[in-house]
């Protein structure tokens, strides 16, 4: 075999590969298995798709080498495939607003369309975390959370936040997260917060964009 011939077959393998993610509902479904893992019936839900609708954007992620399963009774659940996963999630998406002018627009109204809502770094994030000097909000589900957390959250999904204020301090600054960059949970969490007289800010990334960093979860 030429060596044009190698490369042909090598960039044909890769074209291969990346054909699954040139769909929106993929992606999507690959950002809830990021999470943690799900039965199809939940990540139906969660995609807003049919259950038939999903199990096959799902087969297909799964013959790309994307995601995993296991059977359990009746249910199936995903997982992530070892490997970069995340990592190229975190590319595309990073590619995509660098690239496309109408993603960053739609990100900004998104994420910023309430004022005071200031994020915090990862970095402060770190140094706050060693001081003891801040208290992490995790706003997911509790079954998101059990698979997977910052260190020393505590978790109260979002619906269950008002009636459950008196839970975190009033004298410490409280950072609240969800799910990710494009998860506006974190920023209402905040606002309310905040319209209650508590200190608040948000951390603009989730647990897999945290672990792919490299940092520890729980």
């Amino acid at each position: 075999m030429s060596t044009i011939n190698k490369q042909y077959h090598m960039h044909s393998e890769l074209a291969e590969l990346a054909r699954p993610l040139g769909n929106a509902h993929r992606l999507i479904l690959l950002e809830h298995i990021a999470q943690g893992e799900k039965p199809v019936e939940k990540l139906a839900e969660l995609a807003d798709l049919t259950v038939a609708n999903t199990s096959q954007h799902l087969q297909q992620l799964k013959r790309n080498g994307y995601v995993q399963t296991r059977r359990e009774g009746k249910h199936v659940f995903y997982r992530l495939s070892d490997g970069p996963v995340v990592e190229l999630l975190i590319a595309l998406r990073q590619f995509a607003e660098f690239h496309h002018s109408e993603i960053r627009m739609l990100v900004q109204g998104t994420l910023h369309h309430q004022q005071g809502v200031e994020a915090i770094s990862r970095e402060e994030l770190l140094v706050r975390i060693q001081e003891n000097s801040v208290t992490l909000l995790d706003v997911r589900p509790e079954e998101e959370f059990e698979q997977g957390h910052l260190p020393g959250a505590i978790n109260i999904p979002f619906g269950e936040l008002e009636a459950r204020l008196s839970e975190l301090p009033k004298e410490q600054e409280i950072v609240a997260y969800c799910r990710g960059p494009y998860c506006s949970l974190s920023i209402t969490a905040v606002t309310t917060l905040q319209e209650k007289g508590l200190s608040a800010r948000r951390l603009n990334i989730g647990v897999p964009e945290w672990k792919a960093a490299g940092y520890p979860v729980r």
